[in-house]
């Protein structure tokens, strides 16, 4: 005999509902940190104790939105992966991220960065999908004729330059170098 499944097993579970509502409501940005629990569930009118029965806190709402809002950046980055080279590669992360519209996002990361950094096991499924991009230009690097573990040193030193040039943006805008992308490639050996 099957298993009956409820209408919510159906239709997704609660907390990916949530989640989905979340992103209609905030679009590519994030709620900022100072915006309180009971604001966000207002916003998208449902109550702050199923957010924080499915997400635990803000931060945890904001590590959920990130999650899904990078993987979602990932699969339109794979294709330029698919079809073009590292350099290519670096040059469309670097402008999906350094968007103006994406400064609320950049902002987030580094928050939930730092707070996952000092709980890792409240943030498991961020954490687990920060290494995305740098197995995507690991795999791209190899493609251009790198060893894996040459092509796996290059990625994480090019997505770390990113992260830290990003970071630089953040914390005083307009001070990073006019042709980041060009640095980062001719450090990465590209």
């Amino acid at each position: 005999m099957g298993v009956i499944l409820s209408t919510s097993e159906r239709k997704g579970s609660a907390r990916e509902r949530l989640l989905a509502r979340l992103l209609d409501a905030f679009g590519e940005a994030l709620p900022p940190p100072e915006m309180s629990l009971r604001e966000v569930a207002a916003r998208i009118e449902t109550s702050h104790a199923l957010l924080r029965y499915h997400f635990g806190s803000l931060p945890g709402v904001l590590a959920a939105m990130l999650t899904a809002q990078r993987s979602r950046d990932n699969e339109a980055l794979l294709e330029t992966a698919q079809q073009g080279s590292f350099d290519d590669f670096v040059v469309a992360i670097w402008r999906t991220y350094t968007r103006p519209e994406q400064l609320s996002r950049a902002r987030g990361f580094f928050y939930v960065a730092g707070l996952a950094a000092y709980g890792p096991e409240d943030f498991r499924a961020f954490v687990e999908s920060i290494g995305d991009l740098t197995e995507m230009l690991s795999s791209l690097a190899e493609r251009e004729g790198l060893d894996a573990t040459e092509a796996r040193d290059t990625a994480a030193v090019t997505v770390a330059a990113i992260r830290g040039l990003l970071l630089q943006e953040v914390l005083a805008p307009g001070t990073r170098p006019e042709d980041a992308v060009a640095l980062i490639l001719r450090m990465s050996g590209s």
